[in-house]
Order: structure tokens, then sequence, then C-alpha cells
């Protein structure tokens, strides 16, 4: 899944979701589709091991993303400063939140700069797991 989205959108939110994602929201759309309706647009990403929703919600994952979100670094060493920290260890921890389909690298010629089309993150990390027989483990 790309990070990018439309920006013009109001609602502006990543849906994260743990081990299992819900059909609804793509039958609303193509049933929208069908209509002959723009609908708006609705991204998640599902990740299946804890340690990815870990990963996004750690204290330097989220000072990343919320230093891109605010101030829309040019660069790499920008995102560095803006975070105090050593440009190595950002762009190593912006190739993993890519990796985790969080942040876009984007090559600009001369530099790469990290990007995201949303403002805020949803994380849907439900703590029991549905029957396997239920309508709702094979959705």
């Amino acid at each position: 899944m790309a990070t990018t989205g439309n920006p013009n959108t109001t609602d502006r939110t990543l849906h994260i979701r743990f081990q299992e994602s819900s059909d609804d929201d793509l039958e609303d759309t193509l049933a929208a589709l069908d209509r002959g309706e723009m609908p708006a647009p609705h991204l998640e990403v599902v990740y299946h091991d804890p340690a990815d929703v870990h990963r996004v919600t750690r204290p330097k994952s989220l000072e990343l993303l919320r230093a891109i979100v605010q101030h829309d670094p040019d660069s790499i060493r920008e995102t560095a400063r803006l975070v105090e920290r050593d440009v190595s260890q950002v762009h190593r921890n912006l190739t993993e939140l890519e990796e985790l389909h969080l942040v876009e690298l984007v090559d600009d010629g001369e530099s790469e700069r990290s990007s995201v089309w949303y403002e805020a993150i949803d994380i849907d990390l439900p703590l029991v797991t549905p029957d396997v027989g239920s309508d709702e483990a094979t959705a």
C-alpha cells in the first residue's frame, strides 16, 4: 500500500489494524463506485506481527511522524535537525517507517525527503480473537 492519498480530503487519517481488516469499507466503496459516486478514500494498513504495531508507536517513530506532518521538511537532514538526532539514525528510522507503509521517501534529485499524506493515525487493536467459525473471523 502506498502512503500517498488525496491531501484535499477532509479525513486525512491512516487506519492501522492488527491481524484483521474489515471488508465493510471496501464493500461500501465498491457499492458507491457502482452507483457512479466518488467515495471518500479510506486507507488502512494491516499488521500481523505485534512488533510492527510497536514500531509504529515507539516515541522516536511518533516524534518523526509529527515532525514531518507539522513541518514538511525538505530533506532527511532537515528532519534530523527538527528532532535533534543524527542523520543516519533518522534515515534508518524513516526507512523502517517506509517499510511499514507510513512514510514515502521521495528523491528530489539532490536530496531525499519524507512525505506523509495523513494528519492522524487510528489504530484498531482488538484484545479478543474472533471465533474461527464466526462471520467476524472470516471477514
